[in-house]
C-alpha cells in the first residue's frame, strides 16, 4: 500500500513516486543509501556462502577403499584367490555414484515441471532439508496491489450508487486506491463519466464536481475540513489493515470503501501444507505491525513480524540459522534480496523484482506458492530415494563381501549380485524422472 509523505519525512532511494511531484534532500549516497546496503548485503553474503560437501562421492570413493581392504584381508586369512576376487566384484559404488545424479537430475526437471526453477542439486540438497520457511508479504502472499474488499452502505445507498460516484471523481487520478475503484467499477460495467472539476489533495483524497454536485472521495480528515460530520461508519484501522475510502454527494455520505492487498488464493493452502509437513513457518514484512499481524492471523503462521527493513530481515536469517535451523526465505521485491541469500535456500517469485530473482536459488514460475510446496515434497522425496540407494549399497556390500570372503559366492554369482544390485538402486532412482503426462504439460 502506497505510503503519504510530507515534509521532513524520509524517502528511501529506490521507491517509487505514484503521484504528484516531490523535492528531496539528498543525505546520504550510493552506498550509504538504503538501497546501497541492500546490494551491499547481497554481495557480502553471496561471498560467505559455503559450498556443501558432495555426499555420494565421498561414500563412493570410501567404498572402493572398502572392497580393496576387504580383498586384502581375505587373501591374507584365506589365501584364496577365488574368494578375494568375489569380493572386488560383489562391491561397488555404481549404484550411488550414477543413481545419485540421475536422482538429482530427475528432481530437478519434475520440479520444473510443476513450475519450479532449482539452480542446482547444491539447491536441492539445502531444499530438502529445511524447517523453518520465512514468507515476504506483499507480491508473495498477497497480488501486492490494492483491491476493493468490501463497500460499506450508509443510509441505504447501493454499492453500484457508491461505486459510480467514487470512479467519476477518481477516472483522472493516478492513485493506487483509485484504480481499485475504477477497476471495481469496470467490472460491473457501472457508467463512468469524467468530473466537471478535479482537485487532489496530497494524502487527503479528492474533490470534484459533476453536473452542479460536489463529490468529495477521500479520508475522515477532508471530509471534516468539507464540513461533514455526520461519518458514519466509524474508521476503523483495525479491520483487517484496509484503508477506508469514504464517499460524499453533495455533503451527503453515501458509505466507505474498504481497499486492502488481496491475499492471494492458494497462499493459506500452501501455509497449511507446510505445517503439515512439519515446517515452522514466519511473516516477515516492512508493512505496519498491525496490518502484519492481521495477515498472518488469517494465512496461519506460526509467527508475524513487521516493520522490518531489509537489513532486518537479513539478520532474522541469520540469527535462526545461528540456532541451527535451515532456512528457506521466499519473496520477490528488492528488499528481500539480502535475505534471499543469507538463507540456506532462497525462493523467488517469478513475477518479482529482477534483484530477487538472480538472488534467489529457487525462482517460482508465476506466483503460485503451492509450487514451493510442491518443490520441498519433490526435494524430500529426492534425499530419500538417494538415502535407500545408500543404505542398500552399503547393505549389499557389507553383506555381500562377507559371503565372498568366507567362500559363499563365487565370482561369476559375486558379478550377477554386483550388477542386479546396481541396476536396482539406478531404476530406484529414475522413479523422480518426470512422468509422460508431465512432460505434456
Amino acid at each position: 500500500m502506497p505510503v503519504e509523505k510530507s515534509p521532513g519525512n524520509t524517502v528511501y532511494a529506490g521507491t517509487i513516486n505514484q503521484s504528484g511531484a516531490l523535492e528531496i534532500r539528498a543525505d546520504k549516497l550510493g552506498r550509504d543509501t538504503t538501497f546501497g546496503r541492500v546490494i551491499e548485503a547481497v554481495e557480502r553474503a553471496e561471498k560467505s556462502r559455503a559450498p556443501i560437501q558432495k555426499t555420494a562421492d565421498r561414500l563412493a570413493s570410501y567404498l572402493v577403499y572398502f572392497a580393496l581392504g576387504a580383498a586384502v584381508l581375505t587373501f591374507i586369512i584365506t589365501h584364496n584367490v577365488r574368494s578375494t576376487i568375489s569380493v572386488v566384484i560383489v562391491a561397488g559404488a555404481c549404484g550411488i555414484a550414477a543413481g545419485t545424479p540421475l536422482a538429482i537430475l530427475g528432481a530437478i526437471g519434475r520440479a520444473a515441471h510443476h513450475g519450479a526453477i532449482i539452480k542446482g542439486g547444491l539447491y536441492l540438497e539445502a531444499l530438502a532439508e529445511v524447517d523453518t520457511v520465512l514468507l515476504d508479504k506483499t507480491g508473495t502472499l498477497t497480488f501486492g496491489t490494492p483491491q476493493i474488499r468490501d463497500v460499506l452502505s450508509a443510509d441505504g445507498f447501493t454499492e453500484q450508487e457508491i461505486l459510480i460516484s467514487a470512479a467519476i471523481a477518481e477516472c483522472k487520478s493516478e492513485h493506487p486506491l483509485a484504480k481499485a475503484i475504477i477497476a471495481r467499477a469496470s467490472d460491473l460495467a457501472l457508467p463512468v463519466a469524467e468530473p466537471d472539476q478535479f482537485a487532489y489533495t496530497p494524502g487527503k483524497g479528492i474533490t470534484a464536481s459533476y453536473q452542479g454536485e460536489e463529490i468529495v472521495v477521500g479520508s475522515r480528515m477532508l471530509l471534516m475540513e468539507r464540513g461533514v460530520k455526520r461519518i458514519l461508519p466509524a474508521n476503523g484501522h483495525g479491520n483487517g489493515g484496509a484503508s477506508e475510502v469514504y464517499v460524499t454527494k453533495s455533503g451527503r455520505v453515501l458509505g466507505t470503501i474498504r481497499i486492502a492487498d488481496v491475499l492471494r488464493p492458494e497462499a493459506k493452502s500452501a501455509v497449511a501444507a507446510m505445517r503439515q509437513m512439519g515446517l515452522k513457518t514466519i511473516l516477515l514484512s516492512g508493512d505496519a505491525e498491525q496490518l502484519t499481524t492481521q495477515v498472518g492471523r488469517d494465512l496461519g503462521v506460526d509467527e508475524a513480524v513487521g516493520e522490518l527493513l531489509p537489513e532486518q530481515k537479513a539478520r532474522w536469517v541469520s540469527d535462526l540459522r545461528g540456532k541451527n535451523r535451515k532456512v528457506a526465505m521466499v519473496g520477490d521485491g528488492i528488499n528481500d534480496a539480502p535475505a534471499l541469500v543469507q538463507a540456506n535456500v532462497g525462493i523467488a517469485m517469478g513475477s518479482g523484482t529482477d534483484v530477487a530473482r538472480e538472488s534467489a536459488d529457487v525462482i517460482l514460475i508465476g506466483s503460485d506458492l503451492s509450487k514451493f510446496v510442491e518443490a520441498l515434497r519433490i526435494a524430500r522425496r529426492c534425499r530419500g530415494v538417494i538415502m535407500q540407494n545408500f543404505a542398500g549399497t552399503l547393505a549389499v556390500d557389507s553383506i555381500g563381501a562377507g559371503m565372498a570372503a568366507f567362500g559363499f559366492l563365487n565370482p561369476l554369482l559375486a558379478a550377477f549380485i554386483h550388477v542386479t544390485s546396481e541396476l536396482a538402486f539406478i531404476l530406484n532412482s529414475t522413479r523422480l524422472l518426470p512422468r509422460g503426462s508431465e512432460i505434456g504439460q
